[in-house]
Order: C-alpha cells, then sequence, then structure tokens
C-alpha cells in the first residue's frame, strides 16, 4: 500500500481526545550547584489516533519527557495521566501492569530477546501477562509489518530493519492505549527506517493507534501529524502536517536560539 509522509485532515481541537496528558511535569536532577531541571513546567496533550513526533536540541528535555510519559521515570511534580490513570496514583506493581497491558515500546536498540523466535519476541508481553492474542488483530498486525515469513527466525537470523519490523509488530499486538517509540530509525539505513516509520505511520491512519515518537530527524516528523519542540525543558512551538523543510528550519532556529535567560 501506498504511504504517503503528510496529508489527510487533522480533527478539531474540540473534537480530539487525549491519550495521555501532561501537566505542569517537571523533572530535576540532582541539587543545589549541580541542579539540572530537564523538564520545567511542561503541559501537554497527546492525542488519541494521532503520530506525534517530539523534537528539541541534546538536552532539551525530550527523551525525559516520553520516559516521564511512558511510566520509565517518576516526575519530580506535576502529572501525567494515560487515559483517566494518574501515574501518581499507582504503585510498582500497578505502573508494571499499566506499561505491560496499556503501553507499547519501539527502542532504537530492538530489545529483542535473542533466545527466542521473531513470532515468540511479538507475543512475549501477551505471554508474561498470561494473554492470548486476538487472532485477528494478530494476523492484522504481522500482515502489515511483513514478517510473516519470519516467524520462525531468531534475532541474529533477521536484518536490522527486520528486527525492528518485529519490535514494531511486538509493541502493536496488543493493541495499547499509546505506543512510545524513542529514536526508532536510529539504527536503520534509510531505506530501512523509511519502511518502519510508514509502518508507524499506517498503525495510526488505519488502525487508529496513538505513537509519540522521540526523533532528532526532520524527513522521520516528516511522516508525522504533528510536531512538538522542546528547548531548556519547555515547549516552545508545534507544528501541523509538517514537512521536512519546515523541521529543519525549525530546528536550526532552536540550536542557534541558545539557552533561555529567562523570565
Amino acid at each position: 500500500m501506498e504511504l504517503r509522509k503528510s496529508g489527510g485532515v487533522a480533527p478539531e481541537v474540540g473534537d480530539r481526545v487525549p491519550a495521555a496528558r501532561v501537566r505542569d511535569l517537571t523533572k530535576v536532577y540532582g541539587s543545589g550547584q549541580t541542579e539540572v531541571r530537564a523538564l520545567d513546567g511542561v503541559s501537554l496533550d497527546l492525542y488519541a489516533g494521532e503520530f506525534t513526533a517530539v523534537m528539541g536540541p541534546s538536552g532539551s528535555g525530550k527523551s525525559t519527557l516520553m520516559h516521564c510519559c511512558a511510566a520509565l521515570d517518576e516526575a519530580s511534580s506535576g502529572s501525567v495521566l494515560i487515559g483517566d490513570t494518574d501515574l501518581a496514583d499507582l504503585g510498582d506493581k500497578e505502573l508494571t501492569r499499566l506499561r505491560r497491558d496499556r503501553i507499547g515500546f519501539v527502542f532504537q536498540s530492538f530489545n529483542l530477546v535473542p533466545t527466542l523466535t521473531a513470532e515468540e519476541n511479538v507475543l512475549l508481553p501477551l505471554s508474561i501477562a498470561g494473554r492470548r492474542p486476538d487472532p485477528d488483530w494478530y494476523a492484522l498486525v504481522i500482515d502489515a509489518v511483513g514478517i510473516a515469513d519470519r516467524l520462525g527466525h531468531r534475532p541474529n537470523e533477521l536484518s536490522g530493519g527486520q528486527q525492528q519490523r518485529v519490535a514494531v509488530a511486538r509493541a502493536l499486538a496488543s493493541r495499547p492505549a499509546i505506543v512510545f517509540a524513542d529514536e526508532p530509525t536510529g539504527n536503520l539505513d534509510s531505506r530501512s527506517g523509511a519502511e518502519v516509520l510508514g509502518l508507524l505511520q499506517r498503525s495510526v491512519r488505519e488502525f487508529g493507534q496513538t505513537v509519540v515518537m522521540v526523533t532528532h530527524d526532520p524527513v522521520a516528523a516528516g511522516y508525522t501529524d504533528r510536531v512538538v519542540f522542546l528547548a531548556d525543558g519547555v515547549v516552545v512551538d508545534e507544528l501541523r502536517e509538517p514537512e521536512a523543510e519546515r523541521v529543519l528550519e525549525r530546528m536550526a532556529q532552536l540550536a542557534t536560539a541558545g539557552p533561555r535567560s529567562g523570565g
């Protein structure tokens, strides 16, 4: 199927439902003279059924934001809600269950278990949860990512692009509320990267999935519906229906702006 890098009409603001909500989020590392405010009062809605990119210069807080939203790190203050669930209200076991049942992950380094086959890797989160996959959904995901003929192979028998396809299938298999992708094309060549981005885009446009991707690549951002820009731990701008050239221009402006002067 032909996949477009942009297009489609985003719903009006009033019609969009947040899959995740961030309010006044602060993350501080260290104290005193060594204190670093990675996030400084971030408020942001991540809408259901959209593909959102989070971008910014090195040290902008984009990875920290994703880790806090995905319940991989704890904020210093503020709140993160997945749907109507406030992460601050959950204990360790409940957070583990939420990550397993309601969040999908795609990492730069694939994070596949080397001793398991591709199919076993895809089904691993469901197996741990004691759940069986929905047969129709599973078949749809496997067909979409194009790994039906590789399900019996182990990771060392797959190319990098194929391994990331397996990782995308694993993230989608449980039909999570939201998928977080951390530099998903960072270890891939341009062709494999484009294929993976197309898969993430298709999961949103055809399956109604919600995807949030941290990336430094303007071309990758061009596949998304929306780009949120961070600098010095705060949201400074966003683009809708982004094109790579506009994203590159905005990133260049952020890189030359330097640190905020306060106020």
